[in-house]
């Protein structure tokens, strides 16, 4: 079995920075595309952020690119979303997700495409 567990998020004044991790356990993590989506009060799961399970292909939101960056570290089986610059309208629990079976360079934006969630953090940006 497959668990992710994420961690990180709090409560941050807009311009700030904060760096969620997600770790993996359960099985080979190197195997693994990863990707990061989010989810306000009142919406649905959007899509922030993905990686290709050889750590060489990564893919954002319009949104947020430019001030999110997805990492991912296979020798401690943790991926890493670092924020900057927040705003008040990345205020969500942010999910991290996993894709078994991956192609090396291949990353994924699509929720469905995903096999495996964590069950969230939430992140506040709010003076």
């Amino acid at each position: 079995q497959v668990q992710l567990v994420e961690s990180g998020g709090g409560l941050v004044q807009p311009g700030g920075s904060l760096r969620l991790c997600c770790a993996v356990s359960g099985r080979t993590f190197s195997r693994y595309a990863m990707g990061w989506f989010r989810q306000a009060p009142g919406k649905e799961r959007e899509f922030v952020a993905a990686i290709s399970w050889s750590g060489g292909t990564t893919y954002y939101a319009d949104s947020v690119k430019g001030r999110f960056t997805i990492s991912k570290e296979n020798a401690e089986d943790t991926v890493y979303l670092q924020m900057n610059s927040l705003k008040p309208e990345d205020t969500a629990v942010y999910y991290c997700a996993a894709v078994s079976g991956a192609y090396s360079g291949a990353f994924y934006y699509r929720p469905y495409d995903y096999d495996y969630w964590g069950q969230g953090t939430q992140v506040t940006v709010s003076s």
